[in-house]
């Protein structure tokens, strides 16, 4: 059975984006080889739609990305994507499929079916699945930025013990955390 990975960068107060919705991280840039090496394992990704439109940028061709973001296009190409969506119409990028619900059976299964790691990304897909007792780990990478507000990494009123398993700092500042999540007893 495969992993269930909450995967977000978020600043040091906890926001994925500020009160406008916008993420603008210092150097993020700097991150992508980091971030190729991270998600090579995935086998599939699970996104909201926010967060699809905005990875959807990484389907091109790969000759149409700076020389240092080509390695993680191609990584980004490979999975399948899964985009849970009640209002997104059609998907632009290939090997992508539209879920209009989350059902925490049918991730129960793909986690069952998959040989890979599976990755989840926006913040209410994940929490709902935090919820569901379906992720495995939580990996934050957390920016040297204070953001003030915005919109939080994790749901209020979400609550869960992680254990931590590994601590690095990949550059620039930022630290991957990588937290193991305790089971709830319910």
């Amino acid at each position: 059975m495969s992993r269930l990975i909450y995967l977000t960068n978020t600043s040091l107060d906890g926001y994925i984006a500020d009160e406008a919705g916008d993420f603008d991280w210092p150097n993020i840039e700097r991150l992508h080889p980091f971030f190729a090496d991270l998600l090579r394992p995935v086998g599939t990704f699970l996104y909201g739609r926010r967060l699809y439109e905005l990875m959807a940028y990484w389907d091109g061709p790969i000759e149409n990305y700076p020389p240092e973001y080509r390695d993680f296009a191609k990584m980004w190409q490979v999975p399948e994507k899964v985009v849970f969506s009640r209002t997104l119409t059609n998907v632009t990028t290939r090997n992508t499929r539209i879920e209009r619900d989350f059902n925490p059976e049918s991730i129960r299964k793909i986690k069952e079916a998959s040989e890979r790691d599976i990755l989840i990304g926006g913040a209410e897909l994940a929490s709902l699945a935090i919820e569901a007792d379906l992720v495995d780990e939580c990996q934050l990478v957390v920016h040297p930025v204070v953001l003030g507000g915005g919109k939080p990494a994790f749901r209020a009123g979400l609550r869960r013990n992680l254990e931590l398993i590994e601590s690095r700092e990949p550059g620039i500042g930022a630290l991957h955390l990588r937290y193991r999540v305790t089971r709830s007893s319910n």
